[in-house]
Formats: structure tokens, C-alpha cells, sequence
């Protein structure tokens, strides 16, 4: 009778582990992203209900240190307008539609 011999199974792991972040890290950057969400969502209450009247559905885009918004009807747009206004700059905004949710899209 003929053996089998035992293949030795293949190690899964990440390609490069010396790119792996920790978890500390992971956290923090979550942190980072929830209190920035919470001070655009702040910002977008406070003028939802002026500009749902007259733009109703229409996406805008919240800068939370300035205040500085950006309305437009279709996301492209808004994108457009990001760029025009603030160029190169690296700035982060926050992007809602204009409705009784806020949200954008489901997935």
C-alpha cells in the first residue's frame, strides 16, 4: 500500500507585517472620526432647517472650524465646488443631503 505524504499546509498571514497598526491606534483614529462627524452633524442641524425649504434633497458638504458649507443638487457638484473653493488645500468636510435624515445614500 502507498502512503500519503502529509503536505504541509501554506502559512496565511499578512503580506507585510511590519505595516500592520495597532489596535490603540485603530481606536484613536475612530475616536478622531466620530468627534469630527459630531461637530459637522452639530453644524448641519443647526442650518437644516432654513435650507431644506428651499434645497430640499440637495447634498452639502460641512467644514467644522469654519462653518463654511457647500450646497449643491448633484454630488459631482459638490465635489466641483470643493475644489474651486479650497484647491489644493488638505481639508476635511463632511457630506449630508438635505432631508429629515441627513443621510446621503443606504447601502
Amino acid at each position: 500500500m502507498t502512503q500519503l505524504s502529509e503536505k504541509q499546509q501554506p502559512r496565511r498571514g499578512r503580506i507585510f507585517p511590519e505595516y500592520t497598526i495597532p489596535p490603540e491606534e485603530l481606536a484613536r483614529r475612530k475616536a478622531e472620526r466620530t468627534k469630527f462627524g459630531l461637530r459637522c452633524r452639530e453644524i448641519f442641524e443647526r442650518i437644516r432647517p432654513e435650507l431644506i425649504e428651499t434645497h430640499y434633497n440637495w447634498f452639502i458638504a460641512i467644514e467644522p472650524d469654519s462653518g463654511e458649507y457647500v450646497l449643491d443638487l448633484k454630488l459631482e457638484g459638490i465635489i466641483q465646488k470643493i475644489r474651486e473653493r479650497y484647491g489644493a488645500r488638505n481639508v476635511k468636510l463632511t457630506a449630508f443631503r438635505l432631508n429629515e435624515s441627513g443621510v446621503c445614500g443606504t447601502i
